[in-house]
């Protein structure tokens, strides 16, 4: 769809020219004016919209879409944000149209890009967050917020080295709300790790867009990826500095702030941040790491003999069979018509070998004399093949088995294992093709099974035939990753939800913590604490029913005790019914 955007013209002016991103929310590309004598260059991004919905639904989305580009315009005029020129409709499509600001993401500067020179220094960081600081300060006092701060989506602009904040049409969903659950797979996979935990269940404040500011300043003096870094297992917060972190302590206590578990223990605001980052008393100089050449070699040839061994191990019989042929041809400078003799008919029986004639190559290679210098190859050969040959003809066998057994997967297991001469290729080649065709044709059955029950909203089914591609397949790869970063984003949310039952236990509310932890699904790897803590709030809960029961009983005249007493058997049993729901 990306490429067949270019060189459309749409509302018969912008010229598509160049793709540059894809998202969830739509795609991105480089347009010209063309009728506009300089021929400048924009960004065009097409939102994406499901077509399947209601014809109501797609004029919701069209008035939620004409109502945030009014925002965008607003926001435009502040120097650090891409001014919006234009939005529009065109073919049941919605486009905005900005002003395209020429320079690199700040992906490339951060230490874990081959383009950048290192981990930043503190002077780096305070100018990068003072620079950031002051554009979320203003598009927070205008009443929105970004969502998606990461370092894609801060351009260092060419002319004067100033970030600027960028995508806010593309990358917010039309239909989000502040009172809506984040999808999962709305969140981008480079979004990972710089999302902080209440947006994953619709809790986003302000300060939301702080976390991730706050991760990639981290992310910069760490040289850690955001997934990188480690997590209390007690309080959830991330452990990024020790002793040695070359920065001043009020920088990391700052930057400590930023990125608290708990928004509410976090900077409340972009413009509070700035205000305490600019009245700190940078006391402390950075130290500037250096890591020794030799140390860096050494590093680049232990991991360049690791990637190698696999490849080394694949051509053991290739140059075990190369070696042959070398020693025939030193034997061949040798002007000795029996020695020629013999390592012609070693040549032959090699020849043999190879076309799949087990029996007349060893017969060949026994027919050579004992007083032959070749003599202790031939041997050696005849058992080398003997050993091979099983080997190659259990794999053979293996995979025409599971070609009967419809274990398609498995056929592509053994065929590498079978050597790349013309007698076996021509024995396995039939097998990997049909095996091929089959696993493309279970692919689609699959995909098709998992497209129609998400549209039933089968969720849990159509994830169960997603697992079942198989890896080979044209599709497999990409959905065995997508499951990988689905599952990642789960167990986040999980854990939030678990963060979350324990601090309303903590004040009493034990019925709202346990609707939190009922949300933990089973394959989560908090799920069992999950379980454990609801049994403990039932059991709780329980208890202070009893207890108020008690102190009723206590206030109500003797005659009446014996009704009121029925009363509550009555509703134990009803609370010991429910507790069985919870449980099951």
């Amino acid at each position: 769809m990306k490429h067949q955007m270019i060189g459309k013209v749409l509302q018969e002016r912008y010229q598509i020219v160049q793709p540059l991103s894809a998202g969830v929310f739509g795609q991105t590309f480089i347009a010209v004016d063309i009728y506009h004598p300089e021929k400048p260059r924009y960004v065009v991004k097409q939102l994406k919209v499901n077509h399947y919905q209601s014809t109501s639904y797609f004029d919701y989305l069209r008035l939620r879409f004409l109502t945030e580009t009014e925002t965008l315009k607003h926001l435009g005029r502040h120097p650090q944000i891409p001014e919006l020129i234009t939005c529009f409709e065109e073919n049941e499509r919605f486009y905005l149209v900005q002003q395209f600001i020429p320079g690199e993401s700040l992906a490339t500067e951060l230490p874990n890009n081959p383009q950048s020179s290192g981990k930043w220094s503190q002077a780096d960081i305070i100018k990068f967050l003072e620079d950031a600081l002051s554009i979320l300060e203003f598009v927070h006092s205008e009443g929105f917020i970004h969502c998606d701060i990461k370092p894609e989506n801060l351009i260092r602009r060419a002319i004067d080295a100033r970030l600027v904040l960028i995508d806010f049409g593309s990358i917010q969903p039309i239909d989000f709300s502040i009172d809506t659950e984040f999808s999962i797979d709305q969140i981008p996979v480079t979004s990972l790790g710089y999302i902080p935990p209440e947006q994953f269940i619709g809790q986003t404040q302000p300060n939301s867009d702080l976390y991730s500011l706050g991760i990639i300043a981290i992310q910069a003096i760490t040289g850690l990826s955001p997934l990188q870094l480690e997590i209390d297992a007690e309080t959830n917060e991330i452990i990024w500095c020790d002793d040695d972190t070359p920065i001043n302590d009020y920088l990391v206590g700052f930057l400590s702030q930023m990125i608290r578990y708990q928004h509410q223990e976090r900077f409340q605001s972009a413009n509070e941040a700035l205000w305490v980052l600019k009245h700190i008393e940078w006391e402390n100089q950075p130290v500037e790491i250096q890591i020794p050449e030799s140390q860096l070699f050494d590093q680049s040839i232990e991991a360049t003999t690791q990637q190698s061994q696999p490849l080394l191990a694949g051509l053991r019989l290739g140059l075990l069979i190369n070696s042959v042929l070398i020693g025939l041809g030193v034997y061949s400078l040798f002007n000795n018509s029996q020695a020629y003799s013999a390592t012609e008919t070693l040549y032959k029986a090699i020849e043999k070998y190879q076309s799949g004639d087990l029996q007349k190559a060893i017969n060949l290679a026994q027919s050579i004399p004992i007083h032959s210098n070749v003599y202790p190859e031939a041997q050696a050969s005849i058992e080398e093949w003997q050993k091979q040959w099983q080997k190659d003809a259990e794999h053979y066998f293996l995979a025409e088995k599971a070609l009967k057994e419809s274990r398609w997967s498995d056929v592509l297991y053994h065929a590498p294992k079978v050597p790349l001469n013309s007698y076996w290729q021509s024995k396995i080649q039939p097998l990997v093709e049909q095996a091929k065709v089959n696993i493309e044709a279970q692919t689609q059955a699959l995909l098709s099974k998992a497209y129609a029950k998400a549209e039933e909203r089968d969720f849990a089914t159509a994830l169960y035939y997603l697992q079942q591609i198989p890896e080979e397949s044209a599709a497999g790869a990409m959905v065995k990753q997508k499951l990988s970063e689905y599952n990642q984003k789960r167990q986040v949310r999980s854990g939030y939800y678990l963060y979350a039952a324990y601090n309303k236990a903590s004040v009493g509310d034990f019925f709202g913590a346990i609707k939190l932890l009922e949300r933990v699904p089973q394959d989560a790897e908090v799920y069992g604490q999950a379980r454990i803590k609801i049994q403990e709030y039932s059991q709780k809960l329980r208890l202070r029913n009893q207890q108020q029961e008690l102190a009723i009983l206590k206030t109500v005249p003797i005659s009446e005790k014996k009704s009121t007493i029925q009363q509550r058997v009555s509703l134990q049993r009803e609370d010991s019914l429910q507790e069985v729901n919870i449980r099951n």
